[in-house]
């Protein structure tokens, strides 16, 4: 397909976004069955986020991982939360082919989500869909084609955008309490001892090529002997993750997106590198990202895996105030002074903070996020994060990897759909 027509379908697709999900009428009292792909860390502790979101209107009827002991912790889950036993497969094609699955939550390794979200919404299922949307642009517009086509609701889990804080900050900057926003900062900050390097989760002892299907884990990457480390820690290796890149930059570039009503960067200039923790890992632990937006925006961010004293925050620098939202729990107003100069409408704002439990009632933005992907299922709610803005999202991460590893300025052709190096 030309860039032409992957471009034009794109914003097809995000203008049909706009409107309500067409979902096929449900019997009143019906629940989604929900089919589980991937049951490790996130997926095993989010069977329960979603009990906590949405009890009354799910069913957890199938789980599904390439790893038998997840497979089990995953069932005993299911039964100790939700109290039924689940069907159990290997294969996720055996998962998609159950006729008692409405809708699949699909938690794997990236370098997976193009096959499984593809093949999902072929089999006719709704798909919740982890970020970043997929391992590569090429492959995420896939999906996004896939998405389409199918007339299924599609979430991807940018789960910021479901937060009462950060919809709360977005309203302000609306109303113009900030005044021009042309400069943000946005930052993660995280810190371990040095014999829990980042990312090198536990291997279980009892692993091995007999209960584990290494076959599938590689799925479409580059073949390979068992390494249960990369198996297991994923997230260290090009071949599957993006790194910072993928797993965390683009929750933020994402949420200031979100915040500021725009979507996709003109340029990324990244830099970076395995400072901290020098053992067999691809992906940089010390990683800064700099974005050009079209209309004078610029996003300035950083990650460093040494130190945590500034933790996780996004600053929104406008000229008239500052918004500030710290560790997805804090929301900070503050306005200019101008040196004691400020006009008067700017000096009549008060300083104003939120906290997300306070006043809310969130600690994050999960728990929306999981109740707006089943209510858009059951037709009562459009959902938040649809693959065109996944996509966008991904889109940022995806540049700053490709600015990092060819060590050059990469530029984004939005009516194209394409990037160059400058």
């Amino acid at each position: 397909m030309s860039a032409e027509v992957n471009r034009r379908n794109f914003l097809k697709t995000a203008a049909l976004a706009a409107g309500p999900a067409i979902i096929s009428a449900r019997g009143a009292n019906r629940k989604v069955n929900i089919g589980w792909i991937g049951v490790g860390t996130r997926g095993n502790l989010a069977i329960e986020w979603l009990h906590n979101a949405a009890p009354n209107d799910v069913a957890v009827t199938a789980v599904c991982d390439t790893y038998l002991g997840f497979l089990a912790r995953a069932k005993a889950r299911v039964k100790t939360v939700w109290g039924n036993d689940p069907a159990s497969y290997l294969d996720y094609h055996d998962l998609l082919a159950d006729p008692n699955v409405d809708a699949v939550f699909v938690m794997t390794p990236e370098h997976l989500h193009r096959d499984i979200a593809i093949a999902a919404l072929q089999a006719g299922k709704h798909v919740y869909l982890e970020k970043p949307l997929a391992h590569t642009i090429e492959e995420g517009f896939e999906i996004v084609r896939a998405w389409e086509k199918s007339g299924k609701v599609v979430q991807v889990g940018t789960q910021n955008r479901s937060s009462s804080l950060y919809k709360r900050a977005k309203e302000l900057i609306e109303q113009g309490m900030i005044g021009q926003v042309q400069y943000v900062r946005a930052f993660w900050y995280r810190n371990s001892l040095g014999n829990d390097p980042a990312w090198r989760y536990a291997i279980p002892v009892e692993a091995t090529p007999d209960n584990t299907d290494w076959t599938r884990f590689l799925g479409s990457a580059p073949k390979r002997s068992w390494s249960p480390e990369r198996y297991f820690q994923w997230r260290l290796y090009w071949d599957y993750s993006g790194g910072i890149s993928t797993d965390l930059l683009v929750h933020q570039t994402d949420i200031v997106n979100f915040m500021l009503s725009r979507t996709t960067p003109k340029t990324c200039v990244a830099s970076g590198g395995i400072y901290r923790w020098r053992d067999d890992r691809d992906v940089p632990d010390t990683f800064s990202a700099i974005y050009e937006y079209g209309d004078n925006v610029h996003i300035n961010y950083s990650c460093f895996f040494g130190n945590d004293h500034y933790g996780y925050g996004e600053q929104i620098c406008g000229n008239e105030g500052t918004i500030e939202v710290m560790n997805r729990q804090d929301l900070y107003f503050q306005p200019e002074t101008f040196k004691g100069k400020a006009p008067s409408a700017v000096a009549a704002r008060k300083p104003i903070h939120l906290n997300g439990r306070a006043d809310f009632g969130e600690g994050d933005g999960v728990n929306n996020h999981f109740r707006n992907f089943i209510q858009a299922v059951l037709g009562n709610e459009k959902a938040i994060a649809p693959p065109t803005v996944g996509q966008q999202a991904a889109i940022s991460g995806h540049l700053a990897t490709l600015s990092f590893r060819n060590q050059k300025k990469v530029v984004w052709d939005d009516a194209a759909g394409t990037y160059s190096f400058a």
